[in-house]
């Protein structure tokens, strides 16, 4: 598909998966088949012209939440989880390199030997040249996760949305996981997000999408195909964005 093409919606996104998602059929860890398939998708998307940028969870591998909760301090609990952000960020990096795919990673928490320090202006070049950014490390600040922190980065970028690929294929009334009566969305507001607790995203994510008034997709990025159906307007998804214009 060539890069004028009218079909692609978006020319510029922030995909943001969810550690989970790189577990696979696993239970724990990285799945290296899964982040070659998720490294395939996105390839396919840049050859196409559109500027990927990613943010990707650390719930595989350490949920520093959880862990506090569990009786650690919140902040050390938060930096190890951001930790785990840099780990599944190399690996996205060495699967997408192995294609043939141009990559950064640039770290919020300075680690000079294995990613780049993030600079705002240094990855909006980057996406420029057709290279995938990856920000990794969160915000890196504690007490703010990487939804957050793909929030941000998506408004840093100027990104036309913020796709988010989960197990899931949009937003539920609850999860379809434990209640076969939930109901998917096709559309939601940011609003209905909030005032519903869908907890799609943190509040403070989508308070700060929708002052960017930047839509929020989500869809499920295990189903074949999806993230370039998704970039053009087809297949299953839930978009999260503006109250529509009220009728004349």
């Amino acid at each position: 598909m060539p890069a004028d093409s009218p079909s692609t919606r978006y020319k510029k996104v922030l995909l943001k998966v969810s550690g989970e998602v790189l577990m696979g059929d696993q239970g724990y860890g990285i799945d290296m088949n899964t982040v070659d398939t998720v490294a395939a998708a996105i390839a396919r998307v840049i050859e196409s012209g559109v500027q990927v940028c990613l943010v990707i969870g650390g719930g595989n591998i350490f949920r520093g939440l959880s862990t506090a909760a569990a009786g650690m301090e919140r902040a050390s609990a938060d930096y190890m989880g951001m930790l785990a952000t840099v780990m599944n960020a190399l690996a996205m990096q060495n699967a997408l390199e192995k294609i043939g795919v141009d990559t950064r990673v640039q770290s919020a928490i300075p680690m000079a030997a294995i990613a780049e320090p993030y600079i705002r202006r240094r990855a909006v070049r980057h996406l420029e040249k057709g290279r995938v950014v990856i920000f990794a490390a969160g915000t890196g600040n504690p007490y703010f996760t990487t939804d957050t922190a793909a929030a941000l980065r998506a408004a840093e970028m100027g990104c036309d949305a913020l796709l988010k690929g989960t197990s899931v294929d949009g937003v539920y009334s609850a999860d379809p996981k434990k209640d076969t009566s939930a109901t998917r969305y096709d559309t939601l507001t940011y609003q209905d997000v909030l005032s519903r607790d869908l907890r799609v995203m943190d509040a403070s994510a989508i308070a700060l999408m929708r002052e960017s008034k930047i839509p929020i997709v989500v869809f499920s990025i295990r189903e074949e195909d999806s993230l370039r159906k998704v970039l053009n307007g087809e297949g299953t998804f839930t978009i999260i964005g503006d109250a529509p214009a009220a009728a004349a």
